[in-house]
Order: C-alpha cells, then sequence, then structure tokens
C-alpha cells in the first residue's frame, strides 16, 4: 500500500486529541475546576500537542506548504478550508477554557461556558475533517452516510480512553471514566462494522453516471477526454488498490484491537492494582486501531475518473 501516511498521522493524532479536548471540555462544564493541577496542565497539554501534531503533520502533505495559508480563503466552498479555519479558532476557546479551569485566570464562573465552547468546537473541527471525505460523489466508499459518525466515534473513543490512562498516571481514575471509555470504544466498532457492510452490500463500480448525478435520469453521459493525462497526487495516495485478504485481514485487526482495548478497560475495574498498566495498553490498543482503519479507509478508494478499476473490488 502506498497511503499517505502524513494524513493518517493527522487525522489519528488529532482525532485523539480533540477528543480528549472535548471530554476535559465537558469535565469543566460538569465539575468546575480541576481536581488536581498537573493532572489537568499534563491532559490540556497532551491533547494541545496530538492536535499541533496532526496539524503540522498535514502541512507535509502539500507540495507548498508555504502556500498552505491560501486554503483559508475557500471556506465558502471547501470543506478542507473550514477545517483548517475551525482548527485554529478551536485554540483561543481551549486557551481560554484551559488557563480559567487550572486557576490561571480568576474566574471560576467562566468555566462551564469556556469547557462547552471548546467541546463544540472541537466537535465541528472533526466534523469538517470527515466532511472533506464524505461530500467527494465520486469515491462511493467515502461518499456514505457513516463516514462522518465514524469519525466522530473514533474521536471520541481514542480521547476518552486517553482521558482513562492519563487520569490513572495521576491517581484521579474514576470507574465512570472507564465506562465511558468502554462505551465509546464498543460504539465505534458497531458504526464501523455497520460502515462495511454498508458499503459491500452496494454495487462495486462508480460510473460517470452516478458521479455527476445523472443516473437518476436514465442519460448517459460521455467523456470529451479523460480528466487526467498521467497519474495525479490522489491515484498516488488514495487510490491505491488493497488486495482482498490483505483488507480482510486488516478490518479483522481494527475490531480485534477494539475488542482487546474494550477488554482492558473492563479488566481496569475489576482488577484495580493494575490500573495504570491496564488503561496504558488499552489506549495502545485504541490508538493501533484508530490508524490501522485510517490506513485501510484512505488508500482504497475506487473512482469512476480512473482509467482503471479495483480488480478485486473488496472496499475499505
Amino acid at each position: 500500500m502506498h497511503p499517505a501516511y502524513s494524513v493518517i498521522l493527522f487525522t489519528t493524532a488529532s482525532g485523539a486529541g480533540y477528543g480528549l479536548l472535548a471530554l476535559l471540555g465537558l469535565v469543566g462544564f460538569n465539575h468546575g475546576p480541576a481536581s488536581s493541577l498537573w493532572f489537568g496542565l499534563a491532559a490540556l497539554v497532551i491533547a494541545l500537542c496530538l492536535i499541533s501534531l496532526g496539524l503540522l503533520s498535514s502541512t507535509f502533505h502539500l507540495g507548498r506548504p508555504e502556500r498552505a495559508w491560501r486554503a483559508f480563503s475557500q471556506w465558502r466552498s471547501s470543506w478542507l478550508s473550514r477545517e483548517g479555519i475551525a482548527s485554529v479558532i478551536t485554540f483561543a476557546p481551549a486557551l481560554l477554557f484551559g488557563a480559567l479551569w487550572l486557576g490561571f485566570i480568576d474566574g471560576p464562573q467562566w468555566i462551564g461556558l469556556a469547557g462547552l465552547v471548546t467541546a463544540a468546537m472541537c466537535a465541528v473541527t472533526v466534523f469538517c475533517t470527515a466532511k472533506i471525505y464524505s461530500t467527494l460523489t465520486t469515491i462511493r466508499q467515502w461518499h456514505q452516510k457513516l463516514t462522518v459518525p465514524v469519525y466522530l466515534a473514533f474521536a471520541l473513543s481514542t480521547g476518552a480512553v486517553l482521558l482513562m490512562a492519563i487520569a490513572s498516571v495521576f491517581g484521579r481514575y474514576q470507574t465512570f471514566q472507564a465506562g465511558l471509555a468502554m462505551v465509546t470504544l464498543l460504539l465505534t466498532l458497531v458504526l464501523k462494522y455497520l460502515y462495511w457492510r454498508q458499503i459491500d452490500a452496494e454495487p462495486r463500480d462508480r460510473t460517470i453516471e452516478a458521479a455527476t448525478g445523472l443516473a437518476r435520469t436514465g442519460e448517459k453521459v460521455r467523456q470529451w477526454e479523460v480528466p487526467h493525462t498521467a497519474e495525479n497526487f490522489i491515484m498516488k495516495e488514495m487510490g491505491y488498490v488493497v488486495a482482498r485478504k490483505h483488507a480482510e485481514k486488516l478490518r479483522r485487526i481494527v475490531m480485534i484491537l477494539l475488542l482487546a482495548a474494550a477488554l482492558a478497560t473492563v479488566l481496569t475495574v475489576l482488577v484495580s492494582a493494575l490500573v495504570v498498566p491496564l488503561s496504558l495498553v488499552a489506549f495502545l490498543l485504541a490508538a493501533a486501531a484508530a490508524a490501522v482503519e485510517r490506513w485501510l479507509f484512505l488508500p482504497k478508494p475506487s473512482m469512476s475518473s480512473r482509467s482503471t478499476t479495483a480488480p478485486n473490488g473488496l472496499n475499505s
């Protein structure tokens, strides 16, 4: 496979970061000031570092990174531009929330509002990221109703498991954190399974008529000329054909990793003496599941612009 590794790192790391940051905002909304300065500071720094790491890695995907600022100007029509703007805007309420939550700014009455706005902006940013793919009608594996829910679920579940791991390290572990992590992990597993079932049940070929929206009229569309004279970056990075046996194996790996992460989370409740290592293992398993899922999701579209179609036809 030849997926765009920077995009996989971006969506995986920033997803966990936004999930963790959103949950911290909701914690502040419900409980007010952080119960521990060092726990709150560590969790906030880790969330912002993961988000920053993801955003920085995405710039390496650009041929001319110095022109990345131009992407912000197309917000009226581009989900990529909206995602970039939302990601930058999110830092403002997040930093304000962190300062209020940790007591660096005296204003406990504003913690709830700042936390709620931060959580909402995190959800908006991940939503915009998912819409980049789900709105591409030429790629049926991405143009699905479950693409956005799966993105949101992975962000929430990896963030929840990471919150549990950080809390356990700083002696702030609570059973509720394990319950939230387990529920979100299982929700993610179900949504991804349903997504795979959905794309497997659909016709494998994406026609030009379907891509242009003219299939319902029964009209035939004839290309004046092909849209490219050589392989473009989409075909190189996103259009790599995955063999059927490899795709099936990767699907099983994702499901096993998510189940193993959920099992490790349950064990944190049952084996209190091993809360810290089990929580860390649960996060590593969940992060690995997210990375493999994204590795399988991104490089395997079949596009109507391709001159040839995937021989095996199995979808990610």
